[in-house]
């Protein structure tokens, strides 16, 4: 079991380009603030981003910046630079038709593929929303892999033939997960969160215990043996990584399951209710309307409309 990719399938994260942006000369882009992430990545050129509240950021050939919680940011050929609100109308065309969004006068010399990601509103794991604000690799730090997609977007934008729209949304999706694992590998220190999971092995272990079994009866002791600790080691880095209890995460876990459930199937609340780990409706009934503010059925009638 990948626990990263459960709960990139279970939240419904997907990516799809966006714009190519061709510029030349001086030139400067606002964007607003968006509920999706924003992702760009530097196939020619050089550009300057300046997040809201943030330094400038030079890019350069290379570099891919993740914005996962879609912070109102600038891109510009330099800083100080007149700036104008992007023209999200030309942009939208840009995209359909996949031609170049247009700054600045003259021969395009900088490119830069921009891309969006979207999350299933359901779920209640909002994994890039919990990533700081901006996730910067530099070409300089990238791994091979990394690299390789990169160069990959820089030919198919270079060169657009068959079905290049369909190559670039799978192209990004590719590059979410690499630079997903940059950040992750960068030891960079997240704020307490889901991600603290990945970053100790001991979570790790028993975070994937309960993906694989969710409907197990598990205590924070019988986890605990799972990964061969205490089971008040186990709740005191639990807490210190995620600021959440075992308990807490797997009664969270389930509920998203069970949520997505009552959407996406005509099962029965006794079916989902023990598909998710509980003997009673009662029980799950109550569990659910404490995470999720509603009870199953007016729930499933809420996200039915």
């Amino acid at each position: 079991m990948d626990v990263l990719s459960d709960v990139l399938a279970i939240s419904g994260v997907r990516g799809s380009a966006g714009a190519r942006i061709g510029a030349c000369g001086s030139w400067g882009v606002a964007w607003s603030a968006d509920q999706d992430a924003a992702l760009y990545a530097v196939t020619a050129g050089t550009a300057y981003l300046t997040p809201d509240g943030e330094p400038e950021r030079l890019l350069t050939p290379g570099d891919v910046v993740l914005l996962p919680t879609g912070v109102p940011h600038v891109l510009s050929s330099e800083p100080g630079v007149e700036v104008h609100a992007c023209d999200t109308r030309a942009a939208l065309q840009a995209r359909r038709d996949g031609g170049l969004l247009r700054f600045g006068d003259g021969e395009a010399h900088t490119q830069i593929l921009g891309a969006g990601y979207s999350h299933d509103a359901v779920t209640s794991v909002p994994v890039l929303t919990l990533l700081p604000d901006v996730i910067h690799i530099r070409a300089s730090a990238a791994d091979p892999d990394l690299a390789d997609t990169v160069r990959l977007l820089g030919r198919e934008l270079a060169r657009p033939r068959a079905a290049t729209a369909v190559l670039l949304d799978r192209l990004v999706d590719v590059l979410l997960i690499q630079v997903l694992r940059a950040w992750l590998d960068s030891g960079t220190s997240p704020d307490i969160s889901w991600w603290g999971v990945l970053r100790d092995p001991l979570l790790h272990q028993a975070v994937t215990r309960i993906h694989e079994e969710p409907a197990r009866d598990w205590t924070t002791a019988s986890l605990a043996r799972e990964a061969a600790v205490s089971a008040s080691t186990l709740n005191r880095r639990f807490l210190a990584a995620t600021g959440e209890t075992p308990g807490a995460y797997l009664t969270r876990w389930r509920m998203t399951l069970a949520a997505k459930h009552l959407r996406d199937t005509d099962a029965t609340l006794e079916a989902v209710a023990e598909k998710v780990g509980y003997t009673s409706v009662y029980a799950f009934s109550r569990a659910f309307r404490r995470e999720r503010h509603l009870p199953p059925a007016r729930f499933r009638k809420s996200v039915s409309l």
